[in-house]
């Protein structure tokens, strides 16, 4: 096993030359170090409240697509279901599946037609 070491210091030359390192060259941020000037809190806590709103309207957004994706699914399938029980009721109204029905109940369809009784108004 190799025994423990400190590491070597490296020579503080030239600043890094990424992103942060241009910006830092390029931007006089002395204003930060010494504080936040109180004359910008006003705006800087009203775009961080513009923000916020700018997340939860896009979270509230895809939220409410997915549920409206997910209502009009539902919708399919109960339209689906409702055209399906309409056919079943349709057939079972039939005259013939009525008097298959009836059937077993012991009645029987009448093979006379049914006769219309005139009633004068003075008769009643």
């Amino acid at each position: 096993m190799a025994a423990n070491r400190f590491k070597a210091k490296q020579s503080e030359g030239a600043p890094e030359r990424g992103f942060f390192g241009f910006l830092s060259t390029k931007l006089k941020l002395t204003e930060l170090e010494t504080g936040f000037p109180v004359k910008y809190l006003p705006k800087v806590l009203f775009a961080v409240l513009l923000g916020v709103c700018y997340v939860w309207n896009s979270h509230y957004a895809e939220r409410t697509t997915r549920e409206i994706d997910r209502l009009e699914d539902e919708v399919e399938d109960l339209r689906a279901d409702v055209t399906t029980l309409e056919a079943d009721y349709m057939f079972s109204s039939k005259q013939s599946e009525v008097a298959r029905r009836v059937q077993q109940l012991g009645l029987e369809e009448s093979k006379e037609p049914p006769i219309k009784i005139i009633v004068d108004s003075d008769e009643y």
